[in-house]
C-alpha cells in the first residue's frame, strides 16, 4: 500500500466505494487521515462499513465542513454531461476535486529514496488504443531484465494497492481519460500517448474535452521524456507543443503510418521493421513480423511505443527485441485461442469500437468475422473499406439491425449468440481461415464486460473439440 501523505488528522471524503474507492479510504487512514466514505449503492456502503470506515450522505448540506479534499472514483462524471451532485457541493465549498491518480503521485515519493542507488521511475501510458498491451509488455521485459517493476493503474493493482517502491524499480501505469482528467498532481518520469480515436465522447464533452483529457499528463504533468504517437493530428500537436526545437529529445516521435525523417529522436514501423533514428541517423532495427504475440500493424505500433520509453531507460534493442519474442500477450486482445484443422481462432474481444476492430481487420488474412453487440454512434461504416478479407461475417447481439447495414457487400448470416456464431464459422471454414472474434462494440447487450464475451468465445472454440 501506498500511505497518503500529507492529510496527517484531516478528514478526506471518498465517493465511490468501488475498487479505487476502497482502496484510496484505506491508503487515507494509512496515512494518519481520516476517510469519510459515500456511495448511492448500499452494498458498496456496507462494504465499507465493514472495513470500519464512516459513511455520510455526501449530498446533504453542511457535509463538506472541515473536508480537505474530494476523491472521487473515475467511473463518477464530474462535468459532462451533468456534473455530479456531490462535486457540485465540493465546489460550491471550495474544496479541491481529486481522485486516487492524484494521491498517488503526491504519495509516492519517501524520504527513504535519500538512501537509494538509483531513484525509482513511473512510466505513465495513455491514449485511446494498445494502452494495455503496451503497459503489459513493458512490464514483462523489465521484469525479464531484472527490473524491479509494478504494473497498476487501469491495469494490474490499484495505484495506490502496489508496494512502496524499492530502490531503482519501475512503476508501469495504464491510465484512461478518466484518471488523468481529474488528477491534481500528475508527475510521470515518461509519459506516453499512444494514439487518438473517438471515445468516452459523452463524457468529455466531445472530442476536444477528450483528448485535453489525455493532453493534461503531458502538460501539467512536465515529464523527462514524453513517448508520443504522432499518426493523429492531436499526436503531432502535442509533440509540437513540448519540443523545444527539431533535435530535442526529450520527446520522440512514434509513428506506423510512414517513416520519420526528422532530426529528433524518432521510432517508426514499416512493413513490419521497426527503426530507431537519432539525428537522422539509424541506430537500431528489429524485425516484428515473427513475434507471436504482436500481429499487426496495432500490435507493432504497441511494440513501438515500449521500445522508446525502454530507451529512454536504457535498455539495449537485442534485449527489448528479446522481450517481445517471449511475451504471451493479453487475453482478449489479439489472443490466439487454437487451431483446428488449420483454421485460427483469435480473440480480439476487447474491440469494442471501430478502431480496434480495424486494426484486427488489417491484421489477418482469410478472416471469418464475428461482429456485433451493443452498437456505437455511427456503426461500423468506416470498415467498410476493410472487409476485403472477409471471407463472412457472422452478426451476433441482441440486435443486429445496427450491423447489417453496413455488411452488405460481403456475405453474412445472423447468428444471435456466440455459440451459433462460433459453430457456423467453424462449419463454414477451411484450412488457413481465421475465426476473428473482433466485434467493434459493447458486450452490455449480452456480457457485463467484453472479458465474459471473450471468455465466451474461448468456452465455444474449447467446445469443438
Amino acid at each position: 500500500m501506498i500511505p497518503v501523505q500529507g492529510y496527517k488528522g484531516q478528514r478526506l471524503a471518498v465517493l465511490g466505494l468501488g475498487r479505487s474507492g476502497l482502496s484510496a479510504a484505506r491508503a487515507i487512514a494509512a496515512g494518519g487521515g481520516t476517510p469519510i466514505c459515500w456511495d448511492d449503492n448500499e452494498v458498496a456502503r456496507d462494504a465499507a462499513l465493514a472495513e470500519g470506515f464512516e459513511c455520510v450522505d455526501l449530498s446533504r448540506d453542511g457535509a463538506f465542513t472541515d473536508i480537505a479534499r474530494l476523491i472521487v472514483s473515475p467511473g463518477i462524471p464530474h462535468l459532462y454531461p451533468s456534473p455530479n451532485k456531490v462535486i457540485a457541493a465540493a465546489w460550491a465549498a471550495g474544496v479541491p476535486v481529486d481522485n486516487d491518480i492524484g494521491l498517488f503521485f503526491q504519495s509516492f515519493a519517501t524520504q527513504s529514496w535519500d538512501n537509494f542507488d538509483q531513484i525509482p521511475k513511473v512510466i505513465a501510458i495513455t491514449g485511446s488504443n494498445g494502452k494495455s498491451t503496451t503497459s503489459a509488455l513493458m512490464h514483462h521485459i523489465l521484469t525479464r531484465v531484472g527490473r524491479p517493476s509494478q504494473l497498476a493503474g487501469n491495469i494490474g493493482r490499484g495505484v495506490l494497492d502496489i508496494d512502496p517502491a524499492i530502490d531503482g524499480e519501475v512503476v508501469v501505469l495504464e491510465l484512461s481519460s478518466y484518471q488523468t482528467d481529474l488528477a491534481r498532481s500528475l508527475t510521470p518520469d515518461v509519459a506516453v500517448f499512444t494514439n487518438l480515436s473517438p471515445d468516452h465522447l459523452d463524457r468529455h464533452g466531445g472530442m476536444g474535452g477528450y483528448f485535453a483529457a489525455k493532453r493534461r499528463l503531458f502538460a501539467e504533468g512536465g515529464p523527462d521524456r514524453a513517448v508520443i504517437g504522432v499518426d493523429e493530428a492531436e499526436g503531432r500537436m502535442l509533440a509540437n507543443q513540448l519540443a523545444e526545437g527539431p533535435v530535442d529529445d526529450r520527446v520522440i516521435r512514434v509513428s506506423v503510418a510512414g517513416k520519420l525523417t526528422g532530426m529528433g529522436w524518432n521510432i517508426f514501423v514499416k512493413k513490419g521493421f521497426l527503426a530507431e533514428t537519432r539525428k537522422g541517423k539509424q541506430v537500431a532495427s528489429i524485425d516484428l513480423r515473427s513475434v507471436a504475440a504482436l500481429p499487426g500493424v496495432h500490435n507493432h505500433q504497441n511494440a513501438a511505443m515500449v521500445y522508446a520509453a525502454l530507451r529512454t531507460l536504457g535498455l539495449a534493442p537485442k534485449v527489448i527485441e528479446a522481450g517481445f519474442h517471449d511475451f504471451a500477450g493479453l487475453p482478449h486482445r489479439s489472443q490466439p485461442v487454437g487451431e483446428i484443422d488449420g483454421v485460427k481462432y483469435i480473440n480480439d474481444s476487447k474491440a469494442t469500437n471501430v478502431d480496434s476492430a480495424a486494426m484486427a481487420l488489417k491484421a489477418f488474412k482469410n478472416i471469418r468475422w464475428i461482429v456485433g453487440g451493443q452498437a456505437k454512434e455511427g456503426g461500423i461504416s468506416s470498415l467498410v473499406p476493410l472487409m476485403g478479407d472477409v471471407t463472412r461475417a457472422y452478426v451476433i447481439g441482441t440486435d443486429p439491425k445496427p450491423f447489417l447495414a453496413d455488411l452488405t457487400e460481403i456475405d453474412h448470416v445472423i447468428c444471435n449468440t456466440m455459440d451459433e456464431a462460433v459453430k457456423q464459422a467453424a462449419s463454414d471454414a477451411n484450412a488457413g481461415d481465421v475465426v476473428l472474434l473482433a466485434p467493434a462494440s459493447a458486450s452490455f447487450d449480452q456480457y457485463p464486460d467484453f472479458e465474459k464475451r471473450g471468455e465466451d468465445f474461448i468456452r465455444c472454440v474449447e467446445a469443438l473439440g
